[in-house]
């Protein structure tokens, strides 16, 4: 279980990482993909954060994390500027592929098929 402090750099990661995307993000995968932070996770000692992304309107999702990866310095400094004066260090930061609505799709396609399958 996450404590009180956790949940707050967390949610303020999550809210300024969004942030730093939406302004940096063209630049950096271009203008099709619509890049979302779902969630983000801390380590107790908030030294690392996982971070969880969204990514729709293309393929290749997997190209567009490749491509933040890459510039995860670049980003890691934007986010640094905006909650330098909330937190003592600045945690080391993962990204990661949060394909739960793509499954939840697929889920609602195999629903529908056997529905149809019934009612046919």
């Amino acid at each position: 279980m996450a404590s009180k402090r956790q949940l707050q750099v967390a949610e303020m990661i999550k809210r300024n990482f969004g942030i730093v995307l939406r302004e940096k993000g063209s630049y950096i995968y271009g203008a099709e993909p619509f890049v979302t932070v779902t969630q983000v996770q801390t380590t107790p000692d908030l030294s690392i954060a996982k971070i969880y992304l969204s990514i729709y309107n293309i393929e290749d999702k997997d190209g567009v994390l490749i491509q933040i990866e890459r510039e995860m310095h670049g980003l890691k400094q934007e986010l640094a500027y905006r909650i330098r004066k909330h937190v003592r260090r600045i945690p080391d930061i993962s990204v990661f592929l949060d394909d739960t609505l793509d499954e939840m799709e697929k889920l609602n396609q195999l629903f529908d098929e056997i529905k149809d399958k019934k009612e046919s």
